[in-house]
């Protein structure tokens, strides 16, 4: 077991951008979010939810997928080798796709909290599924998770529903877990990967004997927290797989969506929202085509010609909660696809989150 005191963490932030890049929560303009770590960038573990998951560092808000641009073919090109087929052959354009390079290079995540780590198993099961999306599958071989543990978890959050442990986070799928205990940060390897960070990286570290002792009291402190929180005995009876036609026609949908904006703050926040779209913008040089979150909450998600099948705000509001706590898990082995992390119930403009259905729901019984 390693660790560093809190007052070094810039050369430990120094030591893995000197040999990867790191994205991690950094504070700016008063707001913590995910963002590559510079020299002078202010590093903040301490804020315990970054306004956006890191999901970026594998499911970018925006971004670049190929260009087309057009070529102009010469006449005797055209034409080959025929000089007088070639007087008579009209210029020509062709069209030339360059698709983006994908991501090949070691790059760290640094200080995700364990229920955002499961969001990213939430990701996979979507992107690493037939048809694999390479553009995923490229950030997530490359990328090294760092995983941090929840010193003191807040009144929004509910992970614990979903057996996320925010206490532990060796028994989240990371390759590195962290705590920060009594003015140090505490490093524990677990796989290959974190293994080979740890080895580049080692000079930083000392060992500490009392590390084992400290992370036990440590992870009894931050359950004792867990058990008090407000949702922390909300029930999940009645949802995930095979519960399609059970919930979809309830009626306790017409009630409960009606304060709904369609804003789309709840899908921009989430670390398991997945919802894209595609677009292509013209430049004097040629397209590109790029992808962007989207939001099933919007009126023109999914939008046609011919017109689209969730056409109220009742039945957009519907399918949101409904992929997250029936549709998902019944494609998925039973796993939600909401971890609890409590942004949307900070961040709902009307309050018409995730927990406040579940609960509406469990009184409608």
């Amino acid at each position: 077991m390693y660790s560093i005191s809190k007052e070094n963490l810039n050369s430990l932030y120094s030591a893995i951008a000197g040999s990867y890049d790191l994205f991690m929560p950094i504070k700016a303009a008063g707001q913590t979010n995910y963002g590559f770590w510079t020299e002078g960038a202010e590093g903040d573990i301490d804020t315990l939810k970054t306004i956006k998951s890191g999901k970026d560092a594998f499911f970018p808000q925006v971004e670049q997928l190929y260009t087309v641009n057009r070529e102009i073919v010469p006449a005797d090109v055209a034409a080959g080798d025929d000089a007088e087929k070639a007087a008579d052959t009209p210029v020509r354009t062709k069209l030339k796709v360059n698709p983006v390079k994908l991501v090949d290079n070691d790059f760290v995540i640094f200080g995700m909290r364990p229920c955002d780590v499961r969001a990213i198993e939430v990701m996979d099961n979507v992107f690493l599924t037939d048809p694999v999306d390479n553009y995923y599958k490229s950030r997530r071989e490359h990328g090294i998770v760092v995983a941090l543990a929840c010193h003191e978890p807040e009144e929004s959050c509910f992970c614990t529903i979903f057996d996320i442990d925010p206490a532990d986070p060796s028994k989240a799928k990371a390759d590195v877990a962290t705590w920060v205990i009594d003015g140090k940060l505490y490093w524990k390897p677990i796989t290959e990967k974190g293994e080979a960070l740890t080895a580049k990286i080692a000079s930083v570290f000392e060992d500490d004997a009392d590390a084992d002792s400290k992370i036990t009291n440590e992870i009894s402190y931050i359950e004792g927290i867990a058990k008090q929180l407000p949702n922390a005995d909300l029930s999940l009876e009645g949802w995930g797989a095979g519960k399609t036609d059970e919930k979809f026609k309830s009626e306790v949908w017409d009630k409960v969506y009606k304060g709904c904006l369609g804003c789309g703050t709840c899908t921009f926040v989430c670390p398991t929202c997945q919802c894209y779209d595609i677009k292509d913008y013209t430049t004097k040089d040629g397209i590109q085509r790029y992808r962007c979150w989207d939001s099933c909450m919007y009126s023109d998600f999914t939008l046609m010609a011919g017109g689209q099948n969730r056409q109220t705000q009742l039945q957009r509001f519907r399918q949101r909660f409904m992929h997250k706590l029936v549709y998902y898990p019944t494609n998925n082995d039973g796993m939600f696809m909401c971890v609890g992390c409590g942004r949307c119930v900070e961040k709902c403009p009307q309050s018409l989150n995730i927990v406040k259905v579940i609960k509406a729901f469990a009184e409608n019984k």
